[in-house]
């Protein structure tokens, strides 16, 4: 069911009509009193009686509407149109009217736990930012819209969760750890998707909780040294492997020192030492002979 505006009329004067109607009645029903008193006609009084019924009807056709707030109209059940002008407002007074906000709003999911890509088990927790852009789809598509909207979000937090690894195992591979934008994104229009049944408009969706379930935090954070160790000494060995080639083609084109095979791998095998060894190594001086 799409929005369907309808047109209201202004509630000052409505207001300010009922008031005058008021006063009218009351000083018709005196009339008639005193009237009837002196054997006149009881006109004045039914005349005051329908006056009272109008300002009724006047009275009970205003409401107000407050800014980013809009009234959905129905009669008898049936969808009538939809109501954003900011004020006091009027309508027909049998119209039913129920107040949708649309301001933007947000709330925070409570930590879910689920098992990511691996089967690891996680804990995660994210902040949705939303707001109503349909009021006539939040009131008559679902039954309670912001309840709705958490539930959805959850379950698609969840789905979310399970088709990513927790973190990047192979090159250009999506985590959750390490590629936040990405993860926030495909949460977005995924809660998008289920909430668009309701009128509802999906502003932001982050990750603001991201964890290792308990039992198996300690494990996992030991595993994570472990690569980081592997990680850094990768690259500390690419590194010293390129400067001994760098030394030994330096020292070759300048001929600095003729070295035979042997001499090199020794003069590899001890750059290397030093490079790549975790403390500072402590020279030790060949007094005699190289051989």
């Amino acid at each position: 069911m799409k929005e369907l505006p309808i047109r209201s009329l202004p509630g000052i004067p409505v207001l300010v009509a009922a008031v005058a109607a008021s006063l009218a009645a009351a000083w018709l029903f005196f009339t008639g009193v005193n009237g009837a008193a002196h054997g006149g006609g009881a006109l004045p009084i039914v005349a005051s009686a329908l006056l009272v019924v109008v300002v009724l009807l006047l009275v009970t056709g205003l409401y107000s509407i407050q800014p980013n707030q809009a009234a959905v109209l129905s009669l008898f059940g049936k969808y009538v149109g939809t109501v954003k002008e900011a004020g006091l407002r009027w309508n027909n007074p049998f119209y039913s009217k129920r107040k949708i906000s649309q301001r933007v709003r947000n709330f925070e999911s409570g930590k879910l736990k689920v098992n990511d890509l691996d089967g690891s088990p996680i804990e995660i927790a994210a902040v949705i930012v939303w707001q109503v852009v349909d009021a006539s789809e939040a009131v008559f598509n679902v039954d309670d819209y912001e309840s709705f909207v958490h539930i959805q979000s959850e379950a698609a937090l969840r789905a979310m969760a399970s088709s990513y690894p927790y973190d990047q195992h192979d090159e250009g591979q999506t985590a959750l750890r390490s590629h936040p934008q990405e993860i926030s994104d495909h949460l977005q229009v995924q809660i998008a998707e289920r909430l668009g049944t309701a009128g509802v408009e999906v502003i932001e969706a982050r990750i603001s909780h991201l964890a290792y379930a308990p039992e198996i935090a300690q494990v996992m954070l030991q595993r994570q040294q472990a690569n980081a160790v592997i990680a850094a000494r990768t690259r500390i060995v690419a590194g010293a492997v390129g400067m001994v080639e760098m030394a030994l083609a330096e020292l070759q084109k300048n001929q600095v020192v003729q070295l035979d095979e042997e001499r090199k791998a020794q003069m590899v095998s001890n750059l290397l030492v030093v490079l790549c060894g975790e403390r500072g190594m402590q020279p030790v001086l060949n007094a005699g002979s190289l051989y």
